[in-house]
């Protein structure tokens, strides 16, 4: 382990202490099992809506016991737990969606259309009270829904005590007791296939941990393989007038963007996950056609038969994981990002409040913005800001001048992606006393 990483690892320790009182937490409000929530987003550009459509109950919680009502990342949505009784928060979850994406783009100013959405939080042992907020990138709250849940409602589906799909275990944790816990999943993979499926599992996971700071904390990760048979074998792609039946339904030109590859059937995700020890999810698609995506705290979509597989995995899960942005531009013409208001993703900014950013990792000498250099050596090490990320050319800065969530040939994330991923890394394992 480098003096940087080190250092790095150091801090986020210390920032990320947990109290003993907050680690007993688990225990007085919850039981070691999952409550599942599923939930549609509906609406369109100008308004939204949550409803919920389906309580389940998982045997056992894979996530986090401490730190139970914090969140790492801001996200684009939160849900919050209170005690019914009392009124407190007694845990929070941060995520984006698809949905939100969807409603920045044209077709959602002339169609509405509802999204699946499923969440994981801890059984509680009492009635609580269970508030998800979306919010706009302005951070405002633009829907919101708050329903109330009974443990003993009989009519919580039981998920996951029977019919589990096969899994096998590809690396067990130093401490299972906390630890993150990742589920490869299969898609477009037939039965016979799978051979091939364990192979692209073994070279993601290789791939994930050949980048810092994962291969200096890769003892913190749990790793299953979930193998998913699909009746085809590959995944639809619809702009070649290709419908496939795979596993989880996933095709290309999502949003009609080309190499946009998702999948839209959350539930059926998590129902084949159901039983299996999860919490983050990294899907592999059976194709040579490059494409992918990643959304924050739902789950990481790559492509495996191709040269860029490795980079590609890689780069996804800083999305699904660490709630990393793009730091590469595409233009402005769809904003995302505003200059009233600063990205709540740690490795981009709009200056608006950036002495919470990386300001204490910039050199005084180093100017702002930051010109970009022909010095191979300072274009992954030299931290500035320089203009352009977040799919934006103007407005937006990021903090190196090519890093892994910019291009597929870095072989790196950069100083600042590193930080950010120590610290979610840190949130989710920091010892319970």
């Amino acid at each position: 382990m480098n003096i940087v990483m080190k250092k790095l690892i150091a801090i986020a320790c210390l920032a990320l202490t947990i109290s003993t009182a907050r680690a007993i937490e688990f225990d007085q409000y919850f039981t070691d099992a999952t409550l599942r929530l599923d939930y549609a987003f509906a609406g369109d550009a100008g308004k939204q809506g949550i409803y919920l459509d389906q309580l389940s109950r998982l045997p056992k919680w894979w996530g986090r016991r401490a730190r139970l009502d914090e969140v790492p990342v801001a996200g684009d949505g939160t849900i919050t737990m209170r005690d019914h009784k009392s009124g407190k928060v007694i845990y929070m979850h941060s995520f984006s969606s698809l949905f939100q994406e969807w409603i920045s783009t044209a077709e959602a100013k002339v169609v509405r259309k509802s999204m699946e959405n499923v969440f994981l939080v801890p059984m509680p042992r009492d009635t609580v009270d269970i508030t998800v907020e979306l919010r706009d990138p302005h951070h405002r709250v633009t829907a919101m829904l708050t329903h109330r849940v009974a443990p003993d409602d009989i009519l919580i589906a039981r998920l996951g005590e029977r019919d589990v799909t096969p899994y096998v275990t590809l690396q067990q944790a130093d401490d299972t007791t906390r630890c993150i816990h990742i589920a490869y999943v299969a898609e477009g993979y037939t039965e016979h296939e799978m051979p091939q499926f364990i192979e692209h599992c073994h070279e993601a996971m290789e791939a994930l941990f050949s980048h810092e700071p994962f291969r200096s904390l890769r003892g913190r990760f749990h790793i299953v393989a979930v193998t998913s048979p699909s009746r085809d074998s590959g995944v639809s792609d619809p702009g070649a007038g290709l419908w496939l039946n795979t596993a989880l339904g996933s095709h290309f030109d999502t949003f009609y963007s080309k190499r946009y590859l998702t999948t839209l059937h959350l539930k059926q995700l998590h129902n084949v996950l159901a039983g299996v020890p999860y919490e983050h999810i990294i899907i592999l698609a059976n194709t040579e056609h490059y494409g992918g995506g990643g959304i924050y705290n739902s789950y990481n979509l790559s492509y495996t038969r191709g040269k860029h597989f490795r980079p590609v995995v890689v780069h996804e899960f800083g999305h699904s994981f660490a709630g990393l942005a793009d730091e590469y531009p595409y233009g402005n013409d769809d904003a995302r990002y505003f200059s009233d208001v600063e990205p709540w993703e740690a490795n981009i900014t709009t200056m608006h409040d950036f002495t919470r950013k990386w300001d204490d990792m910039i050199d005084p000498s180093t100017p702002r913005p930051t010109p970009e250099n022909t010095d191979s050596t300072l274009m992954t090490s030299r931290v500035g800001l320089f203009e352009g990320g977040g799919c934006m050319e103007k407005g937006v800065y990021r903090p190196v001048q090519e890093c892994r969530m910019r291009t597929n040939v870095v072989p790196e994330f950069c100083p600042v992606c590193r930080r950010a991923i120590v610290r979610v890394i840190d949130f989710y394992t920091a010892p319970i006393h």
